[in-house]
């Protein structure tokens, strides 16, 4: 891993056109694979010089349908997504494999690929949130998963740690983008896949500096092809 840079004290990647439109997931359990796929967007973003403008979103369903090691959607996890896709040689687009929201047969076609994954790193260990704000600086957008049972009546504000249930009983994966340690409440911005009517616009603000919902359980980074 490089050698991390002092992130500063406001950041949020969506300003520089790092973070895809909000996601939609429906009914299926397939966070993992909407979690894994943003962070690969936003890595192939920022190492091909492409805005969420020029980016060509990427296809989910393709990880869902495809990736034998996670089961979904009935569940898997950013790693092994990632692992899929570098074995696969790549991720097409949302409009070359379209989502359902159900589990399908797998029609990936390697002619398709657009987007690559050379490797992925964890981006912190537990409850070391300074690592995770730095790589997330240098790197791009994080993946984390979270315990997420508290998150269905959200609707704006920072949620803080109290206002989360077991922090060890991770069941959703979203993307880190930014953060806001100078508010009266220094909070991470999250970018969840429930589409824009949830939250602010899609968003959610967790409290910085707590291991908010286990944010630092599972957080991981993709290094660009």
């Amino acid at each position: 891993m490089n050698t991390l840079k002092a992130a500063p004290q406001v950041w949020d990647w969506r300003n520089s056109g790092l973070v895809t439109p909000v996601k939609n997931q429906e009914q299926c359990g397939s966070c993992w694979a909407f979690s894994a796929t943003e962070t690969i967007e936003s890595a192939w973003m920022k190492k091909h010089k492409l805005t969420n403008i020029t980016m060509k979103p990427l296809g989910p369903q393709q990880i869902v349908d495809c990736d034998n090691s996670d089961d979904g959607c009935g569940g898997g996890n950013p790693p092994t997504a990632y692992e899929y896709v570098q074995q696969a040689g790549g991720q097409e687009t949302e409009a070359d494999y379209p989502y359902t929201g159900e589990d399908g047969n797998c029609a990936f076609q390697s002619s398709e690929v657009y987007a690559k994954v050379q490797n992925w790193k964890y981006a912190c260990s537990s409850e070391d949130e300074p690592t995770l704000l730095e790589n997330t600086y240098m790197h791009g957008p994080s993946s984390i998963c979270v315990d997420a049972a508290n998150w269905q009546d959200y609707e704006s504000g920072v949620m803080t740690a109290w206002q989360c249930a077991w922090i060890n009983l991770l069941d959703h994966c979203v993307q880190a983008v930014g953060w806001n340690l100078q508010a009266s409440t220094p909070y991470w911005s999250v970018r969840n896949s429930w589409s824009t009517d949830w939250g602010e616009s899609g968003y959610i603000r967790l409290e910085y500096g707590a291991n908010t919902c286990g944010l630092t359980q599972e957080a991981t980074f993709v290094i660009s092809a």
